[in-house]
């Protein structure tokens, strides 16, 4: 037990001395006041054009439903739109202003956003590396003389990386309130949001429909992001063991991510691509009623496909790890 917590102290220390972290964390420091900026011009233009919220949801609600009767839209997309359009009205029923700005929604909204490819992106920095860079500076060698078994050097890089994948999606959301807080206020953690959509074909299934204070929204979306992005490192963090370039491992695992969003909004009509991992990452579209990339997928499922395929990267890491001839 000593030993593996000196491998992990270890290999904690390697990452943090390449300040990777810190470039993350720099990066989130200089993009989320951009995003800030752009929410708070959308607020400023919102409340000139509309004095009351509900004439602005009415307005959304007759373009949306406008939307739907063009030709040029396409099927896809006007699923979409009924979707959203059964939202509006529903908050508007309830008397619930969804676009109230403050420092929560605007954390719950950027997490949103983010969780298809700026978080992932983040964490391939990490993650592309740990083992393919050891191997091109020839430090692995070094690591595999000492009286300790392959699986649990590769273990402990396993540990550290869940380490720095959970400070990445807390650095994000801390970031992302105390920077957004400064203009929105650091209000609106009891506020209501509306969780328990259900998608039944066209139309949304609103019998379990409740709300949760946004609080318990933001701790929802952390959970699933987090998961996400723990599926992305492995599949990178197993990419690393097989690849001895650390250029070829980022650009690979940039690649599948990126593809990954692109397919999400073309493979409607691809059932097959529902068990691809990059078409699941976006695991909040399931928390308040968004359609998924392909009909008939649902949070089990999308977790379950993540799950498995996460568990596939480990079973190769670790076997090719253990049996591969890395110190000729």
């Amino acid at each position: 037990m000593a030993n593996q917590l000196a491998l992990i102290q270890n290999e904690t220390l390697k990452v943090w001395k390449k300040k990777r972290f810190a470039v993350v964390v720099l990066i989130l420091l200089v993009l989320v006041p951009v995003f800030v900026y752009a929410q708070m011009k959308i607020a400023q233009n919102n409340q000139d054009k509309f004095v009351d919220w509900r004439a602005e949801l009415r307005q959304r609600i007759i373009d949306n439903t406008n939307a739907l009767s063009s030709d040029r839209v396409p099927e896809e997309w006007k699923k979409w739109r009924v979707a959203l359009v059964q939202q509006l009205q529903y908050d508007l029923d309830h008397d619930v202003n969804p676009n109230t700005p403050n420092a929560v929604t605007f954390t719950n909204s950027f997490l949103r956003n983010a969780v298809g490819m700026f978080i992932p992106l983040m964490v391939l920095a990490i993650a592309s590396d740990l083992v393919s860079s050891e191997r091109s500076t020839g430090t692995i060698k070094m690591l595999l003389t000492r009286p300790v078994r392959r699986w649990r050097i590769l273990l402990s890089k396993l540990i550290t990386l869940t380490l720095y994948v959970s400070l990445i999606i807390v650095a994000t959301a801390a970031v992302s309130y105390l920077v957004s807080g400064l203009v929105f206020g650091y209000e609106g953690w009891r506020e209501p949001v509306f969780v328990g959509f259900r998608l039944a074909g066209s139309d949304i299934d609103t019998a379990d429909v409740h709300a949760i204070t946004q609080g318990a929204f933001m701790l929802m979306l952390m959970g699933l992001v987090w998961f996400s992005a723990m599926v992305v490192a492995i599949l990178a963090f197993m990419v690393s063991v097989l690849v001895r370039s650390t250029a070829a491992s980022l650009v690979t695992m940039m690649a599948a991510v990126i593809s990954g969003a692109i397919l999400s909004n073309m493979a409607s009509s691809w059932k097959s691509a529902k068990y691809l991992f990059n078409v699941n990452l976006d695991l909040t579209v399931y928390l308040q009623g968004s359609p998924p990339p392909i009909d008939g997928m649902t949070l089990g499922f999308s977790l379950a496909v993540l799950g498995v395929w996460a568990i596939a990267a480990l079973v190769v890491s670790f076997a090719v790890f253990t049996k591969q001839d890395i110190l000729n």
